[in-house]
């Protein structure tokens, strides 16, 4: 038995060498070779021959892996790579990095714990010590140090030097007492956001962000406050008062505002069928123009689908509790309204898993589609010069579709469980 296993070992050790001396004859620079470990499922030709470094300590793994032009692993310390497709220029210092998508120039640093549905666009990225799972960042946004930051999406700024923060050791609270994580936050949106012309959002460090939550374009976040509302409004600053400390009896599956909290979880659903949309319609020429582009858009398009199941599993999971253990004083009406919604979920998150749109959507597609391809001509090489050298008015088009898009959604999901009033108050 030692013997076989040691035979095993030796071809995998074998296949590894042939491996890392292919990448090295094509140019691949790896400081010391017998370091790097490489699974058999890695796929050579799916990594650049231009510029890329591979620094001691780095594992390699999984088929779907790409790596391309310029990009560099391990830099601050060793980094293991498994099924995650990057960009060109992507920098990942130091980490765990499994089953996620970096696009150009992201970048991670040292201590980094990124896994699955989790999209890092053009120039985004992280200091040391940043935890990520299902969450997308638009691009600039960055984040500081020890960071934990699950089931979000965050936009907002215009560059590197006028972008979206995160201050260091912030959280964004994604777990309740009753084991859910329907608890997904919108800090930003996807219909303005795209159009990567909106004011930065500044979450101050020391804080945290109670999920689900909407925040939007412009606001600062004082240092050390935890917000556990929605702040739509933009352009403010915030300092909510500090809680009273006050005890009180827990009350198990209680659900205080089941409304608002339904209301941000299919908000978020509508936002990632915006950004699908978003993709299919306008980033897909601009990937596939890319080294390995086809690849990176076949690798954003699963991270979409990954968090839109795990949105709707999650809220079918709330919805199974919340109807299930209607804590006693309940009105008649809210039980009701449980009921409904448990009985009812899988069709409410069904409606964004579907591509049928309506006329007036349609309709506000196919006119901004066509003045995108007036304004931004055939050039599909650089993605954030052609969005921000869009006219106002043609990215005003943009945000119309892509909002008249989240607004039917929301209408149409809202349209299946009518006892609940959704999105029907005042703002």
């Amino acid at each position: 038995l030692v013997g076989s296993e040691m035979c095993i070992r030796d071809r995998h050790t074998s296949r590894a060498g042939a491996k890392v001396a292919l990448l090295l004859k094509r140019g691949v620079d790896i400081p010391n070779p017998l370091s790097l470990d490489i699974g058999d499922d890695v796929r050579v030709d799916r990594i650049s021959a231009s510029g890329v470094t591979l620094y001691p300590g780095c594992r390699i793994r999984g088929e779907k892996t790409v790596i391309s032009a310029g990009s560099k692993l391990g830099h601050e310390a060793p980094a293991t790579v498994e099924n995650c497709r990057l960009g060109s220029g992507v920098e990942l210092k130091g980490g765990f990095f499994s089953n996620s998508v970096f696009l150009e120039k992201a970048s991670m640093g040292m201590g980094a714990h990124v896994r699955e549905g989790t999209l890092l666009e053009e120039q985004s990225g992280g200091a040391h010590c940043v935890g990520l799972k299902q969450t997308i960042l638009f691009p600039f946004v960055t984040l500081g140090s020890l960071v934990n930051f699950c089931d979000c999406l965050m936009a907002g700024g215009t560059s590197r030097q006028n972008h979206s923060e995160v201050g260091s050791s912030y959280i964004h609270f994604n777990f309740t007492p009753d084991a859910d994580k329907a608890t997904p936050s919108l800090i930003g949106d996807v219909p303005r956001g795209v159009m990567l012309n909106q004011p930065p959002i500044f979450l101050g460090g020391q804080g945290g962000l109670v999920g689900p939550s909407c925040l939007g374009y412009g606001n600062v976040v004082a240092a050390g406050c935890i917000l556990r509302g929605d702040y739509p409004e933009g352009n403010r600053l915030i300092r909510p008062p500090a809680s009273p400390g006050a005890v009180k009896d827990f009350i198990a599956a209680a659900y205080p505002g089941f409304t608002r909290i339904v209301e941000n979880n299919l908000l978020y659903l509508a936002n990632l069928a915006a950004l699908d949309a978003w993709y299919r319609e306008v980033r897909k020429p601009f990937l596939e123009a890319q080294e390995f582009g086809p690849l990176l858009f076949a690798g954003v398009m699963d991270q979409l689908d990954l968090a839109r199941k795990e949105r709707a599993r999650r809220l079918e999971e709330m919805a199974e509790k919340a109807a299930t253990d209607v804590p006693a004083g309940q009105p008649p009406a809210a039980a009701r309204a449980r009921r409904e919604f448990r009985e009812h979920v899988r069709v409410v998150t069904g409606v964004f898993q579907e591509r049928t749109r309506s006329d007036a959507t349609e309709r506000l597609r196919d006119a901004f589609l066509e003045d995108f391809r007036k304004a931004a001509g055939e050039d599909r090489r650089d993605y954030i010069a052609a969005i921000q050298g869009l006219p106002a008015e043609v990215s005003a088009g943009g945000v119309r579709w892509l909002g008249s898009l989240v607004e039917d959604l929301c209408a149409r999901a809202a349209r299946v469980v009518p006892s609940m009033n959704l999105f029907r108050n005042p703002a």
